[in-house]
């Protein structure tokens, strides 16, 4: 929290993240020496998504979140002149809370017993009734398969391509080969030309002598947006658009019309694509609440 600057009559009752009551809490059941924060760092008082090796965690992701981040005093000030911080910086060991009950922040507000909802983009939370997530994008696009060939290898959850053979790699792009484990996935580009030559993080950890190996995946044209703004994780539905297709990626596009990258390889015509923005996640709201202002979560329903 920052240096006073006034007075008021009542003491506030907590800082998000943190802990609302002594009741159990549980802890995501990671490694040893996991989890980091990913590399754009974590928020405390957000949800977070841990990848599939295990190893990080960041405030954006899709499909059920993996926790909630507790305040212990983990944030670094390295902004020159702030006066706090509640960002967890790159590689700073995170503990990821699984259940308890914790102190947060809704811009909606919150009634006791309604569900809490992780924007995928942000980790923000949000409240509601049970499977009303909040709105989001409303599109006008179309989705063409993608896809790319490269000569690679991989290392633990690096993989070093050294040839492109068609194509660009993406983020979310599937990847397949002889010895490549069922499911991989790209995660990030870590060095090298743009979708290219160069080394990714890829979501398995294992060992791939140098082969040829096969990516596929979709780009979305976006050339409407009748409302809201597209993000990194949005779980996308629609005429022809294959269930479970979520956004991976930004090509051209930043939230409005352009290109971006889907994890499915598929062919959708040109039709009214929604976009879902926020998960609904076990926890409900313990305690009343105005928008803003800080709301008790918990993991144990009521009942």
């Amino acid at each position: 929290m920052p240096f006073q600057t006034q007075v008021n009559l009542t003491q506030a009752p907590a800082v998000e993240g943190d802990f609302a009551s002594a009741n159990p809490r549980f802890t995501y059941n990671a490694g040893e020496g996991q989890i980091v924060a990913g590399p754009l760092g974590v928020t405390v008082g957000r949800f977070v998504w841990v990848d599939p090796s295990g190893t990080t965690a960041t405030n954006y992701g899709s499909g059920p979140v993996a926790g909630f981040i507790h305040r212990e005093q983990q944030g670094l000030i390295t902004t020159f002149l702030a006066e706090s911080s509640m960002l967890i910086r790159p590689g700073m060991p995170v503990t990821v809370m699984t259940g308890g009950d914790f102190w947060a922040r809704s811009a909606t507000g919150g009634i006791i017993g309604q569900k809490v909802y992780a924007n995928y983009a942000t980790g923000v939370i949000t409240t509601g009734a049970t499977g009303s997530p909040p709105s989001g994008a409303v599109t006008t696009a179309s989705i063409a398969a993608g896809s790319a060939s490269v000569t690679a290898s991989i290392t633990d959850n690096v993989m070093t391509v050294t040839a492109v053979g068609s194509g660009t790699l993406v983020p979310g792009a599937i990847l397949s080969g002889t010895g490549v484990v069922t499911g991989t996935t790209v995660v990030r580009q870590l060095t090298g030309t743009t979708g290219g030559v160069g080394t990714y993080q890829v979501s398995i950890f294992q060992t791939v002598a140098s082969t040829t190996v096969s990516a596929s995946y979709g780009t979305m044209t976006v050339t409407a947006v009748a409302s809201g703004a597209l993000a990194v994780g949005d779980v996308l539905s629609g005429t022809n658009v294959t269930a479970n297709t979520i956004v991976t990626g930004f090509g051209t596009g930043t939230g409005g019309t352009g290109t971006y990258y889907v994890n499915l390889t598929q062919t959708a015509a040109s039709a009214t694509v929604n976009a879902t923005g926020a998960v609904e996640t076990k926890w409900i709201v313990a305690s009343n609440s105005l928008p803003g202002e800080l709301l008790k979560i918990s993991s144990q329903p009521l009942g």
